[in-house]
């Protein structure tokens, strides 16, 4: 089940501002399941709950990811053969001219090339802010562009798609939703699909403002991050300390850090890393700044954002299924394990009292002298 919800979600197109198909999916899919509920708040962001054997927990997980990714979206046609689209989300100038699209109008794929596009600057930096495409017939106003890759293709241990990040950490969500609906043990969790992140994580920001997020909730934001020599793919999910901002909470870190460890004992086939993934700032930042006690999960991504640096064109992007799997396992337990106030890693306290109590006498004795 894991790779046709995988498959049907990196299907989906989808840009910032732009996530409806997406939602109206997951919509879906969970008026299909047993004892999961869902809302949607002013700004779009769904959030999900799902409670088995009326279990509820004091201090439940709220999963998050989020549901965009860069992309056009058709502001109108200028010409009987060309359109301007805006552009939403981080990629470079130089890998726009010339390059191949594929535009959702309905059911309809119609496929352009980029001819030009304008920039404006943001923050001291230059960003593309929109393109002129050609394209063959008329695409209507709204319809979203992304570039010209296949849907889902499978190559060894690994997926590419147009989009993994970061439909990839929602398709996971759902995975763990679907396996918690059908099973007989005691869960109280929280999933959030937040838009607009790839233009500033608005969407999370937004959902934090309005309360989407239940104030008794720790948070776990889902991400897919370019992988770091430190940090490779098909070695497991990993568990993001910090990212380029900011250091997140510890206590949730510990937590999520204790339940992977836990899965690793009784799973052999379950893997996972504990890294700081400064590549970029998430979400995670956001819900530590606007007073979450938050922390994050993620998979390592190759082609971040369809870029190949080492080739300097577009590509699709990837993930390894193997930390997909584990990563679903992940949130299952973390479903289904309730996160204690103190946050206290008991593991550690206890090696901290076995050193205290081991070199305490030594530790006063060579004051005086050495010992």
């Amino acid at each position: 089940m894991n790779r046709t919800i995988l498959s049907r979600m990196l299907a989906i197109p989808t840009a910032p501002f732009a996530e409806h198909r997406v939602i109206d999916y997951i919509k879906t899919f969970s008026q299909r399941r047993p004892g999961v509920s869902f809302k949607q708040d002013q700004v779009g962001n769904l959030l999900i709950h799902i409670r088995r054997r009326n279990r509820k927990v004091a201090r439940p997980v709220c999963i998050t990811a989020h549901l965009d990714h860069p992309g056009f979206v058709v502001e109108k046609m200028i010409s009987k053969t060309r359109l301007r689209a805006h552009w939403r989300g981080g990629v470079p100038q130089p890998y726009f001219a010339g390059s191949k699209v594929r535009l959702f109008d309905g059911d309809r794929i119609i496929k352009g090339k980029v001819r030009a596009t304008t920039s404006v600057t943001y923050s001291g930096k230059k960003r593309v802010d929109s393109a002129t495409i050609d394209v063959p017939e008329s695409v209507s106003p709204g319809s979203i562009g992304m570039w010209d890759f296949p849907d889902v293709t499978f190559r060894g241990s690994k997926i590419y798609a147009r989009d993994c990040d970061d439909i990839a950490g929602a398709s996971a969500m759902l995975c763990a939703i679907d396996q918690l609906s059908k099973q007989n043990q005691t869960c109280d969790a929280y999933f959030l699909f937040t838009r607009a992140e790839e233009v500033g994580f608005v969407g999370a920001i937004a959902a934090c403002r309005l309360g989407t997020i239940p104030k008794k909730c720790f948070v776990v934001a889902m991400e897919t991050s370019s992988q770091l020599p430190n940090a490779r793919m098909g070695d497991g999910p990993i568990l993001r300390v910090g990212d380029r901002t900011s250091a997140f909470t510890p206590a949730a870190t510990s937590h999520c850090y204790r339940i992977a460890r836990e899965l690793a004992r009784d799973d052999s086939s379950f893997q996972y890393q504990r890294k700081l993934m400064d590549g970029g700032t998430c979400e995670s930042s956001a819900y530590c700044s606007l007073g979450y006690e938050a922390t994050g999960l993620c998979v390592a991504l190759g082609n971040y954002h369809n870029i190949n640096a080492k080739r300097g064109t577009l590509g699709p992007e990837y993930i390894d299924l193997r930390d997909f799997d584990s990563v679903v396992k992940w949130f299952v337990s973390l479903a289904q394990a309730p996160f204690p106030y103190t946050g206290a890693d008991q593991q550690l306290a206890s090696q901290i009292k076995d050193l205290e109590k081991t070199y305490k006498k030594l530790l006063r004795a060579s004051i005086k002298k050495p010992c």
